[in-house]
């Protein structure tokens, strides 16, 4: 009798193991497709499609923030000012240059985005992960905000700074169609005609002009970007019944863009006229000595607020940037397998 029951009941617990076996032969196949794409090469080639995907939407915005803060630049005798806003400066644009000018400048920027952001987002994952815990209540600890601060700065700087020439070239060619208007002669036909007479004018040193307030912009903005995002994402999902999803991810980068936007705006007014500047014979900015310099002048030629020139379009762009940034982002790790940032 004992025999029947076990032979009746030995199929089924033989269904049952094998049930499981299979499951955790799925579950191990999985994690060695998420493992897989944990790769610190695999998440710099989707920080820059997503960066190129954000990049490419949001560029006209760029382009009409880098004009309204450098027309009416005082120290350099043009004074007047030919657009007031942000819109009226991109029709502006659109009506005398054509609506493709509005993309002016895009390739330098696209191969910026795969210096800085491919290495800001690779590098600060890699310290939070490093650096964050779980207790035994389940809670994430080791990564307080001002390490998220630390670490936001450190990586957008150094960032920045490797990518510093890209942005040089990037704000000379997105200025060639005001020149050509005014009636001046251009000072670069393009992309890889401006690296040459930089480096016939100034040597290697010369890609770098202007990288100090390009990294301070840089590292403010990612205290705000990157920091803001990771502890405003963490909060609404401890705080609130919302799941990680776009939701979630659209507040969080609202919250990223205009903390950015606050922080970064007068490096980045400093950034854009001392790259912009005219150079001697020999390289050096004949209208500032440094970045302190232009600071100095800016604010004494046109007042403090004049370090918030481009505010609104610096922040509209910086906000959609942000989403179309972490919405792609975040949907490319998915589609990839790759654990949620």
């Amino acid at each position: 009798m004992r025999t029947e029951v076990l032979v009746q009941n030995s199929p089924h617990r033989m269904s049952s193991i094998e049930k499981k076996k299979l499951f955790a032969e799925e579950d191990i196949g999985k994690l060695a497709v998420i493992k897989s794409n944990d790769t610190i090469g695999m998440k710099y080639l989707m920080c820059v499609a997503a960066a190129s995907v954000a990049e490419a939407t949001t560029y006209p915005l760029d382009l009409t923030k880098t004009r309204l803060q450098i027309q009416g630049e005082l120290a350099s005798g043009s004074g007047s000012v030919q657009y007031r806003g942000m819109f009226k400066t991109a029709l502006g644009v659109i009506k005398e240059e054509g609506l493709l000018c509005l993309w002016r400048g895009i390739l330098p920027a696209l191969y910026r985005h795969a210096i800085y952001t491919g290495f800001r987002m690779s590098a600060y994952e890699e310290i939070r992960n490093s650096l964050n815990k779980v207790d035994s209540h389940g809670q994430q600890t080791g990564f307080p905000l001002w390490k998220k601060v630390v670490a936001g700065m450190l990586a957008g700087g150094i960032g920045q700074f490797m990518a510093s020439p890209t942005d040089l070239v990037k704000t000379q060619i997105q200025m060639e169609g005001r020149r050509r208007l005014r009636g001046e002669p251009p000072r670069v036909h393009g992309m890889v005609d401006a690296l040459r007479k930089i480096l016939r004018q100034s040597g290697i040193k010369g890609l770098w002009r202007g990288c100090w307030p390009n990294v301070q912009r840089a590292a403010l903005v990612n205290l705000g970007d990157l920091s803001t995002y990771d502890s405003v994402k963490r909060a609404i999902l401890d705080n609130t019944r919302l799941k990680d999803n776009s939701a979630t991810h659209c507040l969080s980068s609202a919250c990223a863009g205009l903390v950015g936007a606050v922080m970064g705006t007068p490096a980045d007014v400093v950034k854009a006229r001392v790259m912009n500047q005219p150079t001697d014979a020999h390289g050096r900015g004949i209208l500032y000595r440094n970045s302190f310099d232009c600071l100095m002048q800016t604010i004494r030629g046109e007042g403090v607020m004049a370090m918030y020139k481009g505010f609104l379009p610096c922040w509209l762009r910086m906000a959609p940037w942000s989403l179309t940034f972490w919405l792609s982002y975040e949907q490319i790790r998915k589609f990839f397998g790759a654990t949620a940032w």
